[in-house]
This record gives structure tokens, sequence and C-alpha cells, in this order.
């Protein structure tokens, strides 16, 4: 790593550390360079725009989500994978919720700006698809899951819907009274449960 790209790098980290405490709309450029102890201009000289230095943190994020946990799926078999690939949705919610509320706010951000270059973070979501389908496809091998017509469809639906109740989840706030009695872990893990009982070979639930 230069020393150019050793900075730059140190501004993205400073300013995950601020987004991940506040928000995006809440931190301001002034506010990177003050805790980076560097200067505006510096950070100009490297991002351009604040939404460039937002878009680097969702991209560093996204990578070390998918590298800690949804890299290695390996198991028995391919249902068990797939197991894996929902829980890692729990266990992120119980050990770093924070980054639901990022990616929640970066997505509010991203729409507000309008113009972002999201080619290298839409890249990083298709890494994702890939273990799932992947999972998804030794399990049809091993007869471990339910053959469906349109796996790519059903992944995307699965995870859209998880990462939707996390990030609503992860701010903690209720709109309505109901949302006051329900657990946030519990709703997650009903969730996982019926993607997994969908997946499941018929002779396994009637076994159930």
């Amino acid at each position: 790593m230069t020393l150019k790209e050793a900075k730059k790098d140190f501004l993205v980290n400073t300013a995950q550390e601020l987004f991940l405490e506040k928000s995006i709309s809440d931190v301001s450029i002034k506010d990177v360079a003050k805790k980076a102890g560097t200067g505006e201009a510096t950070i100009y000289r490297h991002f351009v725009h604040k939404k460039n230095l937002v878009l680097a943190v969702a991209e560093k994020l996204q990578k070390a989500i998918f590298d800690d946990y949804f890299s290695a799926l390996e198991a028995k078999t391919g249902y068990e994978s797939i197991e894996r690939f929902f829980e890692n949705y729990v266990s992120l919610f119980k050990e770093r919720t924070e980054l639901f509320r990022f990616v929640k706010d970066f997505d509010a951000y991203a729409i507000s700006e309008g113009g972002m270059r999201t080619d290298n973070y839409s890249l990083g979501i298709d890494r994702f698809k890939s273990a799932f389908l992947e999972a998804y496809e030794r399990g049809v091998k091993d007869g471990s899951v339910r053959i469906i017509e349109e796996p790519e469809v059903f992944y995307f639906c699965s995870a859209h819907a998880m990462l939707e109740l996390c990030k609503k989840l992860s701010s903690g706030e209720t709109i309505v009274k109901q949302d006051e009695s329900l657990k946030a872990l519990s709703e997650i893990e009903a969730l996982k449960e019926t993607f997994l009982y969908f997946l499941a070979p018929a002779q396994d639930k009637n076994c159930g």
C-alpha cells in the first residue's frame, strides 16, 4: 500500500467510525477532517465530494461483512450451508446492529444524492448471491433442498426481506404500539425459519 493509499484508507476508517456512531447526514466533511487531524482540503483532494467518501465507506463495510460472515458457508449439506447464510443475519444483528442502521442510512442517502457510481457496490452484492446459489446447487445435488423453479428470484426475495427487516428493527424505534410487544431477534429468527422451511424437502417437513 502506497502512502497515498494508506492516507485514503485512514480517512475512510475515520469516516466509517463517525457514520456508524451518528448518521451520514449528521456528519460533515469538517467533522471527518477534525477527527482525522487533517484539513478539509485533504479530504476533498482524495474524494472530491462527500458522496464519494460515503460510497467508499459502504464498499469497505460490505466487503468486511462478506469476508467475516458470508465467505465461508461450507457445511455437511447444501441445506446446512443455506442455514448458515440466513443465520448470519441473526448473528450480525446481535453483534453489529449499527451496520444495518448504516445500510438503511446509506440507501436513503444514495437516493437523495442521485448519480452515485455504485458499480463496485453492486458487484459486492453479487458475491452474496453467488455464495447463496452455490450452497443451493450443492443442496440440489445432495438432495437436502427442494428444487425451486427460479432460485435466483428466491435469493433476492429472501435476502431483501431479511435485510429490510433487520434495517427496520435496527433503529429500535416503534411506530405503532404493536411494535413495542415484539422482540427484534425473535422476528428475524421467525423469518429465517420461514425461508428454511420453504427450502426443506417435502419428506423432511412430513417427518417434522
